[in-house]
């Protein structure tokens, strides 16, 4: 498949079937993650992988209660990935402090979106998910309030194959040459 071909065909899955995803195809995932440039070659990433059933039980019933309940079809989700930021690297900390640019979410968001892209080439489905209630994230995984959970990405096997018509603005909106 062609890059381009690909990136049309990655799409937010919210519909997932019960088949597991491999450990195997998971890791893929994360290995391309880890391939992924970051500033300073800081890498501020790290990720947990909930696919026990027990544990991804624990972990969206209370991440998506309440006011976050939008998000529950993570739920049937085979696999929920928990994106943790980590220290970055002096020099990339203060070249954004001069920038005033956090490049550590930048990086951490090219680190998934090649995660993302991966999981898509071998036809797993995934959501990003940036409303859960962090709090209780960190409690059932025994994280320190130190940490930062920025994203949560469901992962699965999409319950039906078909790729929605993307809504985006034209080269013409979002280009401009000098």
């Amino acid at each position: 498949m062609k890059f381009l071909e690909l990136v049309k065909k990655r799409q937010s899955i919210r519909k997932y079937s019960s088949q597991p995803v491999p450990r195997e195809l998971i890791d893929k995932c994360l290995e391309a993650a880890q391939f992924a440039p970051s500033a300073c070659n800081a890498q501020p990433w790290s990720f947990i992988i909930v696919d026990d059933e027990k544990g991804k039980n624990a972990l969206t019933d209370k991440a998506f209660s309440g006011i976050y309940s939008i998000n529950s079809f993570a739920k049937n989700a085979s696999v929920i990935i928990v994106v943790i930021a980590e220290q970055s690297t002096y020099a990339a900390k203060l070249g954004g402090y001069f920038r005033g640019t956090q490049f550590n979410l930048i990086d951490i968001g090219i680190a998934c979106e090649h995660l993302i892209l991966q999981a898509a080439e071998q036809e797993i489905g995934t959501c990003w998910l940036g409303w859960f209630n962090e709090k209780e994230v960190k409690k059932v995984l025994g994280l320190s309030n130190k940490k930062k959970v920025y994203l949560l990405i469901s992962m699965g096997y999409p319950e039906a194959e078909f790729v929605r018509e993307k809504k985006r603005k034209s080269l013409n909106e979002i280009r401009k040459y000098y």
